[in-house]
This record gives C-alpha cells, sequence and structure tokens, in this order.
C-alpha cells in the first residue's frame, strides 16, 4: 500500500483526529472560589446561612439564654474542634477582645463550610443510568479520604464511650466525645435516649445514644464526602 493510501486509511478510520484541538489545561487543586460558590448559589445554602446569621442575632440580643448556643450547634461539629484543642483566651493575643474576633472568624469559617457542604448535597449527583440514588448518595460517606476520616474519629469517640459505660468503673463524661464529635444531630440522639436511662432495662439508654450518633454521623460524613467531592472534582467547560 503506498504512503497516500495509508494516510487516507488513517483519516478515515479516525476521523475525530483532525477535530481534535489543543486541550485546556485543567487542575484538580482547591479553590477557594469553588468553596464561596457552592456556600451561596443554591437554596438550601443561602437558607443556612439565613439561619446562622439569625443564631448570631440571637446570640447579641439575648445571650444569657439557652439559644445562645445556636451558633455553636449550627455550626458543628466543626465550631466544636476547638473544645480539643489548647486554644482559649490565654492563648490568643489582645486576651478577651482577641479571643472573641478568632471565634468569630472561625464561627464564620464554619458556617461557609456547612453551608457549601449544603450546597454540594443540593447539586444532582453524577451516576451512570444504572445506580440507584440511595446507594450513590451513601457512597459519599466512604468513598474519600475526608469521609472516612471523620468516619474513623466518630468510631474512636464512640468506642471510647463504650468503653468507659461498660468496662470502666467510673466513665465520668465519656459521652461528651461522641456527642460532640457528631453534632448537631447527637444531641437529639441524646435528647432521644434521657428516657431510657429510667427505664427497667439499663443498657436501652446507652444502645438509644450509640444508634443515634451513628445516624447522626452518618449524615455528617455524607456532607463532608458530597462537599470533598465537589472541591475535588476538575471543573467542566462547556
Amino acid at each position: 500500500m503506498s504512503g497516500r493510501a495509508r494516510r487516507i486509511t488513517l483519516v478515515i478510520t479516525n476521523p475525530h483526529r483532525l477535530q481534535e484541538g489543543p486541550s485546556m489545561p485543567t487542575s484538580d487543586r482547591f479553590r477557594p472560589r469553588r468553596l464561596l460558590a457552592l456556600a451561596t448559589d443554591s437554596l438550601p445554602a443561602r437558607a443556612y446561612l439565613g439561619l446562622v446569621a439569625v443564631g448570631v442575632a440571637v446570640l447579641f440580643l439575648a445571650p444569657d439564654s439557652p439559644y445562645a448556643m445556636a451558633p455553636a450547634l449550627l455550626t458543628a461539629p466543626l465550631s466544636f474542634l476547638p473544645v480539643v484543642l489548647p486554644l482559649g483566651a490565654g492563648t490568643v493575643g489582645g486576651g478577651a477582645a482577641g479571643a472573641a474576633v478568632l471565634w468569630g472568624g472561625w464561627l464564620l469559617l464554619c458556617a461557609l463550610v456547612n453551608a457549601a457542604a449544603f450546597g454540594a448535597l443540593a447539586r444532582i449527583p453524577d451516576r451512570t443510568p444504572s445506580a440507584r440514588p440511595r446507594r450513590t448518595l451513601l457512597a459519599a460517606a466512604v468513598d474519600n479520604w475526608p469521609a472516612r476520616v471523620y468516619v474513623a474519629v466518630v468510631a474512636a469517640a464512640l468506642g471510647t464511650f463504650l468503653y468507659a459505660v461498660l468496662l470502666s468503673p467510673d466513665p465520668g463524661f465519656a459521652g461528651i466525645w461522641p456527642l460532640l464529635a457528631a453534632a448537631p444531630l447527637s444531641f437529639l440522639a441524646a435528647a432521644a435516649s434521657a428516657p431510657a436511662e429510667y427505664h427497667s432495662l439499663p443498657w436501652l439508654g446507652t444502645l438509644v445514644f450509640s444508634a443515634g450518633v451513628v445516624l447522626a454521623a452518618l449524615v455528617n460524613a455524607v456532607l463532608i464526602g458530597r462537599l470533598a467531592r465537589r472541591i475535588g472534582s476538575t471543573p467542566t467547560r462547556g
């Protein structure tokens, strides 16, 4: 076969080769603008930010009321992270004023991350036609490293609690760790387990609380996974 015939055969067997243009370089690096877009471009995300703003207003208007905890609960579990870190008013320059500024900045960051998670959840997940929506949604809790790390932290906290309650002679306040790790829905689990403490079966309260923590952590892990997918995905160019 001559060289001209080979060239004609190549064009016929691969017609798309002549249509390919220069590829656009893409990057999987984290972009703050992508986080801000997820936190503001959907109704669930904006509604969540509005609810946090209302909680902050209540905090300033009624700092002594039980509702003053609303901003911390709404931005959980990230808002409770300083509890396990060596941070406090004495470690921040400026005393109480510096601590207040640091807490306000951290609260804002937590609110943006949570709002971005709601925004990522509101978007339609990419899936094959044969995939079931429920399985695709729950897969976000285990198919990425941020969600896996979070699940491991909750498992360690819950394991510590169960060891303290079932095997230790003095459990103390071991329940605080899974409560904070799976917040804010874990507080509903604590409220649901409180009546079971007075039941004739002493282990019922522990079972209800543990099951509630697992469900609350699953919700958080799905949100973390969906956010990690959207933040780490390469933006498509139409």
